[in-house]
């Protein structure tokens, strides 16, 4: 997709609408107190069985990253709009806060954060991956990026941060425009810093926020996943 300048990119409206469903009652047993739960995602719509968080909200949870709770608020919402109802996912990611302690997950997240807007997305996805100060347990780089996405959307001084996860890399893999064979987990910075180079390169071209094109990757990525059964 990458490489033909005439693919169909979603609206920027389209990004922000999109929503997973959730069950509330399963992650509130996951996490250390209530304080942790933001009062956004009991104002989600229900749609059937399960209320529904889009972009749109968590990146208005995210605004209010520069406080405490508002961090805890943060890191809970993107892994609620990241994990679906799967019981498998869910309760992976409540693994976080059974292995770390919770002062030590509030000052590994602010200290990414600030890596973030202090030195940038390539910085900050280092700090998550390889540095032992910042690196939270249970939280891989499917889910971090998405933290630094929704906090760092708005950065003007550095190539935005996006989501990087195995649907968008299913995509990857076949796109000329990345360099070498790319791998389905376990990116490093450089690959990282790459990814964002190409994507925000190709959304200049079309004119589009480079997120919308990240959405396209990862749309292409589902359902190349959906035809192989997976």
């Amino acid at each position: 997709m990458l490489d033909d300048d005439r693919a169909e990119l979603p609206t920027r409206e389209a990004v922000l609408g999109q929503a997973v469903p959730f069950d509330p009652e399963r992650w509130r047993k996951l996490l250390p107190d209530s304080g942790w739960w933001p009062g956004e995602l009991d104002e989600c719509p229900r749609e059937g069985l399960w209320p529904r968080v889009d972009r749109r909200t968590v990146f208005g949870i995210a605004q209010r990253a520069e406080s405490l709770e508002g961090r805890r608020h943060l890191l809970v919402a993107a892994l609620v709009w990241g994990s679906g109802t799967k019981a498998r996912s869910v309760k992976r990611r409540g693994r976080i806060f059974e292995r770390e302690c919770v002062a030590k997950v509030d000052k590994k997240l602010g200290d990414a954060l600030k890596t973030l807007h202090e030195k940038g997305s390539s910085a900050a996805y280092f700090g998550f991956n390889n540095n032992d100060h910042q690196r939270i347990a249970y939280l891989g780089p499917a889910f971090f990026t998405k933290v630094l996405y929704f906090a760092g959307h708005d950065s003007r001084t550095d190539l935005r941060p996006l989501i990087l996860d195995s649907v968008v890399s299913r995509t990857l893999r076949q796109a000329k425009a990345v360099d070498g064979t790319w791998p389905g987990y376990g990116w490093t910075t450089p690959q990282y810093t790459r990814y964002l180079e190409v994507v925000h390169e190709y959304a200049e071209r079309r004119g589009v926020l480079p997120d919308q094109v990240e959405a396209a990757l990862f749309a292409r990525g589902k359902e190349k996943g959906r035809q192989k059964g997976q």
